[in-house]
């Protein structure tokens, strides 16, 4: 089966019409609707159902698109390979973290990533860590700065360093003991995502090893800023690393008590995906992720953290 006429199938049925997908390709119509035909007569089904408002798969196309969507993507890979080959490095660097961890180092990775790889396309990614694990399985990043995730059966990781946690508290509150214990924080009021991924997860836990009910005055699912803000209005306290609210904590916009214990340490990690082929320039990528950190935390740009060795 010619991977050309699968690769035209995938963008008609993305596009939902001949001349809409004719465009994309670069094609007239008339040559793009005789591959389909082709594709149809070597089928020996039909695969669209054709009317005026565009192009339909059948159940046939719907199945065969499955199939042709695994196809585009083995073909997008391979043709971004060679590119990196030939282009002496990656056409394109892709690295995600979550927002806290994206806040320290994506200034200081970019500068250094463009420097290393002066022709790659570098681009960022914020998201949550189940977000980050579920597109380093699809392909859609190449490396990813997360807290050690609970999915470390299906990415690989290597430990970067341990960042403590802290009660941020709006900037009125009386400051209560430091470093504050762990039942203590669990009788204030938080405001916290409502996700149990995360810090809602690790607060949940805290409070069922202490056989306590989260004090919860507000959730928020939006970002940190977000969370951040509505602890400097009054509305609670949270849980965050100090790098997520250095600046504040200097303008005396908000207030950070370490929590006391080891089990208020999150540990970050560098994720790569287990079940793809590693992408172009990955090694030298890591390496150059390793050196920005460590070059941070030595500059007291990530504060409150210890790198591991």
């Amino acid at each position: 089966m010619d991977l050309g006429a699968l690769e035209y199938f995938h963008i008609v049925a993305q596009s939902g019409s001949i001349s809409r997908a004719a465009s994309v390709l670069g094609m007239e119509p008339s040559t793009l609707t005789r591959h389909i035909g082709r594709l149809e007569e070597e089928a020996g089904v039909k695969l669209f159902h054709r009317s005026g408002r565009g192009m339909v798969p059948t159940d046939a196309g719907a199945l065969l698109l499955t199939e042709a969507r695994k196809v585009v993507d083995a073909l997008q890979h391979t043709r971004r390979v060679a590119a990196d080959l030939a282009a002496d490095g990656p056409s394109q660097i892709v690295v995600a973290a979550m927002p806290t961890i994206a806040q320290v180092t994506f200034g200081a990775l970019g500068h250094a990533l463009k420097a290393r790889f002066p022709r790659a396309r570098i681009r960022f990614v914020e998201g949550m860590g189940h977000q980050l694990v579920d597109w380093l399985q699809e392909g859609k990043i190449d490396i990813a700065l997360l807290y050690v995730p609970t999915q470390s059966r299906i990415v690989d990781h290597d430990l970067l360093l341990q960042e403590p946690l802290c009660c941020i508290l709006p900037p009125g509150c009386r400051r209560p003991a430091d470093p504050l214990p762990i039942d203590d924080l669990l009788d204030l009021p938080l405001v916290l995502p409502t996700t149990q991924h995360g810090l809602r997860g690790l607060a949940e836990m805290w409070a069922q090893r202490r056989g306590k009910r989260l004090q919860v005055a507000m959730e928020c699912d939006g970002s940190t800023f977000m969370t951040r803000r509505l602890v400097a209005a009054g509305h609670g306290c949270t849980l965050l690393p100090l790098a997520a609210v250095q600046e504040e904590v200097e303008r005396g916009q908000l207030q950070a008590v370490r929590l006391a214990g080891a089990e208020a340490v999150r540990t970050v990690a560098i994720a790569t995906a287990m079940n793809r082929p590693a992408a172009s320039g990955l090694w030298d990528t890591t390496q150059v992720l390793r050196q920005v950190v460590a070059s941070l935390v030595k500059q007291g740009h990530w504060p409150g953290v210890d790198q591991l060795t």
